[in-house]
């Protein structure tokens, strides 16, 4: 029973660890297409704090969702092995867990986008990627929080699903 456990938590840890680079490379991918006129590599190798900044809230706010897909993952991983893992009940429970981390992980990414979009157009007098671009920090920080922010109310959207499942 100790090796069978321990053989799930290494499986469900190269799962989580697969998952979350394919989550932090697609979010990059999307900040790429958000930003347009910015090449977020080069402005790092610049320097460019605001960029990067920007860059790591995005990562954050990609981290804090998939953290409560990982746990209902846990927890229905768990729960299916009370069921009989290769029962068709305990194949239903992990099915689901795994849904419900690709849905946090296309949630979060869809909401940075979305709330980037949004922020560009609530906010006409400041063009934010323009100033991003210029290494503008306050603007930098705004759109951090404004991406942590919403991520944060994610997350409690995929806990919601995880306590639905349970």
């Amino acid at each position: 029973m100790l090796l069978e456990n321990v053989i799930v938590g290494l499986v469900q840890l190269v799962f989580a660890i697969v998952l979350a680079v394919l989550a932090l490379y697609i979010g990059f991918s999307v900040l790429n297409r958000i930003t347009k006129d910015i090449d977020e590599e080069k402005e790092l190798a610049k320097g460019n704090v605001a960029v990067g900044i920007v860059v790591a809230a995005v990562f954050v706010a990609i981290a804090l969702v998939i953290e409560s897909g990982v746990s209902g993952l846990s927890a229905g991983i768990s729960k299916a092995l009370a069921l009989g893992i290769f029962t068709p009940d305990g194949l239903i429970v992990v099915g689901l867990a795994v849904f419900q981390l690709v849905l946090g992980i296309l949630l979060s990414v869809g909401s940075i986008y979305l709330a980037l979009t949004i922020l560009d157009k609530l906010t006409k007098g400041v063009k934010e990627f323009e100033e991003l671009k210029k290494g503008n920090v306050a603007v930098a920080l705004e759109m951090a929080g404004v991406i942590i922010a919403v991520a944060w109310i994610i997350q409690s959207g995929v806990i919601g699903i995880t306590a639905a499942l349970a």
